[in-house]
């Protein structure tokens, strides 16, 4: 098998920001979705990976953290920032219209070929966290858990944070992985890479020869 080519993950650049499944740009490529807590760390997680500190702005203004932002790596591969959720101060039947486009993204994109989930070490396994690594499992989508601030934690604190979540993951399988990440320090930064360029590098034609051939 040829090796895997490295992706260039500071040459993301924005594309553009859509509120619902039906604006969100050509379902084709592959793309990566990055999901949260709103104080999860997303933002700094997807600045440190592409190495820009203001390619992903956390906002204080409700309307914005509803929208689904794309960015472009290549003409056919790009990251996605989902919605955060948690702490929006918006009506419940706001918040029930979020949910329902996150979900009709995570089960209908095509291109959609992993998602990246991050929980805070501290408060691991929350109920939405666990709504979305089922809305994910449905769809048989991969899921990497990235346990984000790991170095508020001790080497033993954080490590044995990792078994108990992995412990609880067990019946997912392989399908959802986790691993310890500090956006701070670059923890977990390179196994995050190695498994975004995996995802990535999955295109429509491998997906259709995998549907085609024959047992």
């Amino acid at each position: 098998m040829d090796d895997i080519p490295a992706i260039i993950y500071r040459r993301a650049r924005f594309q553009q920001s859509a509120p619902s499944l039906r604006e969100c740009p050509d379902d084709i490529g592959a793309e990566v979705a990055f999901a949260g807590r709103s104080n999860a760390g997303k933002s700094s997680a997807i600045n440190r990976l592409t190495e820009n500190k203001k390619l992903c702005r956390t906002s204080k203004t409700p309307g914005r953290t509803q929208l689904i932002n794309f960015f472009s790596l290549s003409d056919t591969q790009r990251l996605v920032d989902l919605p955060g959720y948690g702490f929006a101060k918006v009506p419940p039947e706001v918040k029930k219209k979020w949910e329902r486009h996150l979900e009709q993204y995570l089960s209908e994109r095509r291109c959609l070929r992993g998602m990246v989930l991050m929980m805070d070490i501290r408060h691991p396994l929350q109920t939405f966290d666990l709504t979305m690594i089922e809305w994910a499992a449905q769809s048989e989508m991969p899921v990497r858990i990235l346990l984000t601030k790991a170095d508020k934690f001790s080497n033993g604190q954080a490590k044995n944070t990792l078994l108990k979540v992995r412990k609880h993951l067990q019946p997912y399988g392989a399908l959802v992985q986790a691993q310890l990440f500090s956006a701070l320090k670059g923890t977990g930064l390179e196994d995050l890479k190695e498994q975004l360029d995996l995802w990535l590098a999955a295109t429509d034609e491998d997906e259709e020869s995998e549907e085609g051939a024959t047992p």
